[in-house]
């Protein structure tokens, strides 16, 4: 397992364009493709132009949602998605990340015309790391910026009493027993919750 900087930096390396989803002023979400110019312990940093419907959303509302995925198909997969808060931080870091981004010289080539650029950090999240190229499949929750990480999905209580019967529903065999009580494996669950559905002592809790 990796701890959140190595998501954030292989979600600007290895994946680089993610999608954005941010929220209309008539409260719709919009998406869209934006790529990571750099990442670092302090979060990701990302560009655009101050006249971009883009620009206008995240000024009204710093919440956003992210989701970058990469493999040759759905079976070699791995995705990271974050939610959480941006904030606008300036033009300084721009020759900084025209450095590490040589192709924006090509969309902006021109120093008067990079002022239209402005560099935004999401400062802020909770993330989830998913991979389907492993088996069983893996998943890890993080987070970064000083906030709690969220442990959400499905726990078995102590009102188990050993059936396995939710053993039997679950597709990545994730549930292990000590004696009669039960625990999931949270790092390879679907969370397609059949265990939840199929207990038949209700033993199975959703957090969220």
């Amino acid at each position: 397992m990796m701890e959140a900087e190595k998501y954030l930096s292989y979600l600007q390396k290895e994946i680089h364009s993610a999608v954005f989803a941010t929220v209309d002023n008539l409260g719709n979400p919009v998406t869209c493709v934006i790529d990571i110019m750099f990442a670092d312990k302090e979060g990701l940093y990302f560009l655009t132009a101050k006249g971009k419907a883009f620009y206008f959303r995240l000024k009204a509302n710093n919440s956003v949602s992210i989701t970058g995925f990469h493999g040759a198909d759905t079976m070699t997969s791995k995705s990271i998605s974050i939610c959480g808060k941006v904030k606008e931080i300036g033009n300084e870091l721009i020759p900084f990340l025209f450095e590490k981004n040589p192709y924006m010289n090509e969309i902006y080539p021109t120093k008067k015309q990079q002022e239209a650029l402005t560099v935004f950090q999401l400062y802020q999240g909770n993330g989830e790391w998913f991979d389907l190229s492993k088996r069983p499949i893996e998943r890890e929750n993080f987070s970064f910026g000083g906030v709690d990480k969220i442990n959400d999905g499905y726990f078995i209580s102590d009102k188990c009493n050993g059936c396995k019967q939710c053993y039997s529903f679950c597709p990545q065999k994730c549930i292990e027993f000590m004696e009669q009580t039960a625990t999931i494996k949270q790092e390879h669950c679907l969370h397609c919750g059949n265990c939840f559905k199929n207990c038949p002592v209700g033993a199975v809790v959703k957090r969220s």
